[in-house]
Parts: C-alpha cells; sequence; structure tokens
C-alpha cells in the first residue's frame, strides 16, 4: 500500500520517526519527508541514513505555511509532532496548548488541503482522565482529531493512543542506564507505580494496524503487559550486571499517575475488541440535547477501565526477556560494556 508513495512524517526526528524510518527505508516507499524544527537532528538524520528517500523539511506545525510547503504531493501523514514532557508542560501549558492542539489543527487542515489519503496521529496515555498540562492538551488534541474526522470524508483522519514506550527518548530505561553509568543511585518515584511495557515497534504495529483498520474520528489502543517500577529498576540491574547498585525513592512527582490508563469506562462500552487491539469508534452524536440531558447509559455504570494495574503483569523472567530483546537496549548495552 506504500508502494511509490509519500509518507510524511511531522516531529520526524524523534523515537517514532526513526523507528519508521528503520522500517520503511528499505521497502518500496517512494519518499518519506520528516518535518521538524530541529535542524541539528535532521542533520544528523541525514547523515546517518544516507538515503535518497529522505526529505528533510524544517518547519513548525504552529506554522500552518510552512507545513503547507511540505504537504504538497503527500499521500499519508503520521503526525507526532508534540509537547511530551510533564514538566515542561506544566510550567508553559500555553506552549503545549500551540503544539499540541492548535499545531494539530494546523497538520489536519493542511492535510485536508492538500488531499492527503489517510492522516494518523500518535496520542498518549496521559489524555485519558488527564491530571497535568501535557495530558488536557492531548486529551483536546484527540477531540480534535475526532471532531474532524466525523466531519472530513476524503481525507481517513484517525488516532493511536500508546502508554510507556520502552527505552524512547527522555523515558525512564535510558536514564536508569545514565545513573548507573555515571555512579549514581537509580532513581523511582513509587516503587508500585505500574507502566504498560510498549517497545518502538510496537508503536509502529500500532499506527500500521490504524493506517490499515481505521475510519475516520477512530481511536486504536494496543492490548499491552505492564510491570512495577520496582521490578523494571530490578531487572535493569541485573541485565546491567550491577544488581547491588543503590536505588533510592524519591516520591511521586508532580503531575504523575500511579498507573496508566488507556481505556476509560465510556470507552469500554463501546470498543471493539480486535484481538491485539480495541478500536474506539467516533462518536456519531450531534448537538440534540436531549441525548444529553434526557438519556443516559446505564451500561457505563458497569464498565471497567482498561490500565496497567488490571492488564497481564510481567514477571522478572519475562521482563527480561522483553528488554533483551529491544535494539534499543542491545545498543545501549554494548555502549555501556565498552565505556565500563
Amino acid at each position: 500500500m506504500f508502494k511509490d508513495k509519500i509518507l510524511l512524517i511531522s516531529g520526524g526526528t524523534g523515537s517514532f520517526g526513526n523507528a519508521v524510518l528503520k522500517r520503511f527505508l528499505l521497502t518500496n516507499i517512494g519518499e518519506i519527508r520528516i518535518f521538524s524544527r530541529d535542524e541539528l537532528k535532521q542533520d544528523d538524520m541525514r547523515r546517518f541514513y544516507n538515503n535518497d528517500k529522505l526529505k528533510f523539511y524544517i518547519g513548525d506545525v504552529r506554522d500552518k505555511n510552512s507545513i503547507d510547503d511540505a504537504m504538497r504531493g503527500v499521500d499519508y501523514v503520521f503526525h507526532a509532532a508534540a509537547l511530551k514532557q510533564v514538566p515542561s508542560c506544566e510550567f508553559y501549558p500555553i506552549q503545549a496548548v500551540k503544539t499540541n492542539v492548535i499545531g494539530t489543527e494546523n497538520l489536519l487542515n493542511s492535510a485536508i488541503a492538500a488531499g492527503v489519503k489517510k492522516v494518523i496521529a500518535l496520542s498518549t496515555d496521559k489524555a485519558v482522565y488527564p491530571i497535568n498540562a501535557m495530558g488536557i492538551s492531548k486529551a483536546m488534541m484527540e477531540r480534535v482529531i475526532v471532531a474532524k474526522g466525523r466531519n472530513i470524508k476524503d481525507t481517513m483522519i484517525a488516532c493511536t493512543r500508546y502508554g510507556n514506550v520502552m527505552a524512547s527518548r527522555g523515558s525512564v530505561i535510558p536514564l536508569f542506564i545514565d545513573q548507573v553509568r555515571s555512579g549514581k543511585p537509580i532513581t523511582i518515584t513509587d516503587p508500585s507505580m505500574t507502566r504498560f511495557m510498549m517497545s518502538l515497534d510496537d508503536a509502529v504495529d500500532l499506527v500500521l494496524f490504524a493506517f490499515e483498520n481505521g475510519k475516520s474520528g477512530d481511536i486504536f489502543v494496543q492490548k499491552a503487559p505492564a510491570a512495577t517500577v520496582e521490578l523494571l529498576a530490578r531487572t535493569m540491574r541485573k541485565i546491567l550486571g550491577v544488581p547491588d547498585h543503590e536505588t533510592r525513592t524519591i516520591g511521586t512527582r508532580h503531575g504523575e499517575k500511579l498507573y496508566e490508563t488507556l481505556l476509560t469506562k465510556e470507552e469500554m462500552v463501546k470498543a471493539i475488541d480486535m484481538e491485539k487491539y480495541y478500536r474506539i469508534p467516533a462518536n456519531t452524536r450531534d448537538l440534540n440535547y436531549t441525548k444529553f440531558f434526557e438519556e443516559g447509559e446505564e451500561v457505563i455504570t458497569e464498565a471497567g477501565e482498561y490500565h496497567s494495574h488490571n492488564t497481564y503483569r510481567l514477571n522478572e523472567e519475562e521482563l527480561t526477556g522483553l528488554l533483551l530483546n529491544l535494539r534499543e537496549i542491545q545498543e545501549d548495552l554494548k555502549e555501556f560494556k565498552k565505556n565500563g
């Protein structure tokens, strides 16, 4: 389906963009456009991949003109551009709104105007019952996507939502490795905190599943196992060969949840089970207020959420196998052993 097509990845210099490139560059895809505002990372990618199929566009989703330039002739879009760090979004919430909400609308309007066939956007578990600015902005991003998807017929617009991506840039696993390497204690917030365990390849698979099976306004979630932060720290120490390395509990950070929720009660009621994935179809109700004020759904009160406390819980052996199979962990381990 990607033969000779042009794919644009917004925020394409990040972990997800690199995972897509590793998957796609050796296929018969016509062209991949990396759209981002970081010229240094673009130059690093250009040198690393050295592939004529790869094209780079400097721009920002906040600037619709820059998106319009990159969008001409594009067939498909993977929208990964976002402000993702919880602390920075807490201190600068308007910046999160400008990138995650308004930037998403800019990109969707540009894609629709350019006749793009499909747009798949990336969201996060933090958009579910959000308690911080990053999650709130991502929840609004999802609403923009669903609303736009309901009203536009020629461009399929769907969304994927996933939790913790193991070994992605800025995640806890690279942090643990850096702390051990520098002789600092491994810091964990709450030992009983749970997180979904997904790989970057899983994230790409989820986007491709949404691409193949989605209808406008859909949200897709991958079923994934989970582990406690304590187990993750203990397993990483053993993998790194330092089982007795000091661990320090620092307490839950502002805006952080005990567990990740990927589906609300309301979404579980209408979620379609597709074996490895859940599909949440867009709500097609309109502004008929009777449905809001005089009618309800009793079944919602009986439904349960889908979160990292009630999904399958990994044991240490399973988590070890999962981590050792990650390409990113293998590369980090080589670097760790080489530098002692």
